[in-house]
């Protein structure tokens, strides 16, 4: 192992203990038993999404049980907004200054939806009976800017685990906190197996149904649809090939669905309780479990896969692009014409890859209300971690191959 492997794979480990440490600082004021009452009763649904991807965090009231989530959540709006506004896909495209920029705007965005989801969260902790100590401005105001403070030091630390050590930060602590929140499952399973509530077979055909799942992640996320591409004329024409996957948008339309269908519960939570209305209603037909919840789950997902990958891999960008470089496809006019021709292999290519997505998405959720077993299930957590871990296996063979290399000079 070289030593700038084994540097950067200490400071990722290094920066992972932080992050776990800061997992089990409680925020203050906070009835930890009464807490842990209300994550139990809620654990197979939305807030498990959210615990799954926190490490625990949110299980514990931590001061990260924000997570990086609203950061996600900025990146994602800023490039909806983008697609759209001229000003911004000119920072997208203006090399290294206008990607600060871009991350600058994105931060102070991250910012303001962290204020305002901590401070919904510590409004909505206060209507809890006997959860909150002292409730009262003091309470609300710590809550807000230790939580949002707890955010902004997790976008910091992600940047540096990009910079100094292994794999995209982002991805790497949303993939840690998928491991732990695994390793707490596996020890309720084990807990409950050795009282006789949850049957070995059972946990065997959980295990053997991750396996399987991870099988047909890792094929479907390496799968590439390759479209020749010829550079240079006459003798110097070479030929390479342009690499498009089946789901562009990696495991963002998943995280993005579950934010969709948790909107319903906001107005829920207002509602008169002797007068429910329409809202309280909706909410209670797109709960997990519920026939429409999966319906509109898998329609969300399969939407924002086009969606998002539209934003990513558009086709007037790569025929630009292609041109730019003297690029051609074979038998295509560079161009208008090329674009065309992208999109229309984008779109059969994006079709495959978002039915994939959302069958696999739907999966763990329907064996979860099928089995009600006491724990959270998430396609998205597996999504994650296949992910991340493909993306460790690139980086760490690169370096590899960088020393061997140097080896042999």
């Amino acid at each position: 192992m070289n030593s700038e492997l084994a540097r950067r794979i200490a400071f990722t480990l290094g920066a992972l203990l932080v992050f776990r440490i800061g997992t089990y600082i409680p925020i203050p004021g906070i009835n930890s038993a009464v807490w842990a009452h209300v994550v139990r009763a809620q654990d197979g649904g939305i807030l498990g999404v959210f615990n799954a991807s926190s490490g625990g965090a949110i299980a514990r009231m931590s001061i990260l049980a924000l997570g990086i989530l609203p950061y996600i959540s900025a990146a994602v709006a800023i490039q909806l907004v983008a697609y759209f506004s001229a000003r911004l896909r000119r920072l997208q495209t203006s090399g290294e200054r206008g990607r600060r920029r871009l991350e600058t705007i994105t931060r102070v965005f991250t910012l303001l939806m962290a204020l305002f989801q901590s401070y919904g969260i510590a409004s909505a902790l206060t209507d809890i009976d006997h959860l909150v100590a002292a409730p009262g401005p003091l309470f609300l105001v710590s809550v807000t800017l230790t939580m949002t403070g707890g955010t902004m030091f997790l976008i910091w630390l992600s940047g540096q685990i990009t910079l100094r050590g292994l794999g995209n930060g982002v991805a790497v602590l949303l993939c840690s906190g998928v491991i732990f929140e695994l390793m707490r499952a596996a020890a309720i399973a084990y807990e409950l197996n050795l009282r006789g509530l949850v049957s070995g077979g059972l946990i065997g055909g959980l295990i053997a149904l991750a396996v399987v799942l991870a099988f047909v992640v890792t094929l479907m996320e390496k799968a590439r649809r390759r479209e020749p591409v010829e550079f240079g004329t006459g003798a110097s024409r070479g030929q390479s090939y342009l690499s498009l996957k089946l789901n562009g948008a990696g495991t963002i339309p998943a995280l993005v669905a579950s934010w969709v269908m948790a909107l319903p519960l906001i107005p829920a939570g207002f509602a008169d309780p002797s007068d429910p209305g329409v809202w309280t209603e909706l909410a209670q037909s797109l709960s997990p479990g519920r026939p429409l919840y999966f319906l509109a789950y898998g329609i969300a997902v399969f939407i924002l896969v086009y969606l998002y990958t539209s934003f990513v891999a558009d086709p007037d960008q790569l025929a630009e692009g292609l041109k730019r470089y003297g690029g051609v496809v074979p038998q295509v006019e560079p161009g208008e014409a090329t674009a065309v021709h992208l999109d229309a292999l984008l779109s059969r290519t994006t079709l495959i890859g978002a039915l994939y997505f959302a069958a696999f998405c739907l999966t763990l959720a329907l064996v979860q209300a099928w089995l009600k077993v006491p724990f959270f299930l998430a396609g998205t957590s597996l999504l994650i971690l296949v992910g991340t871990v493909l993306d460790l296996e690139s980086q760490v063979g690169k370096l590899a191959n960088t020393s061997l290399g140097g080896l042999r000079e």
